[in-house]
């Protein structure tokens, strides 16, 4: 499973019903188990991005069509990153001449 960091900020539709917040999230993450994909943290946060969301999925094209799925209901902007661990950035090097 390949492992992916979402920084999000709410729309001003999210922002009006901040208080759903957490609701909301729980919603997600069952959406996300339809995708095969695993919340593995969630943090509120303070500074440029609302929220933070490291998620594990099988492969890019079903992280970005959960990725769409969540913008098409309207609350929240991300920015999805693929993350690497440590092994396979290791793996990454050695591929390097």
């Amino acid at each position: 499973m390949a492992t992916y960091i979402s920084l999000m900020n709410f729309t001003d539709q999210g922002a009006k019903t901040i208080k759903d917040t957490v609701a909301r999230t729980e919603a997600a993450q069952k959406m996300a188990k339809e995708y095969g994909i695993s919340f593995k943290s969630i943090h509120w946060t303070l500074g440029q991005y609302d929220v933070v969301c490291e998620f594990e999925a099988k492969d890019e094209a079903t992280m970005a069509a959960f990725g769409m799925a969540m913008a098409s209901l309207g609350n929240v902007r991300a920015q999805t990153l693929r993350a690497f661990s440590a092994d396979e950035t290791k793996a990454i090097i050695s591929k390097m001449p």
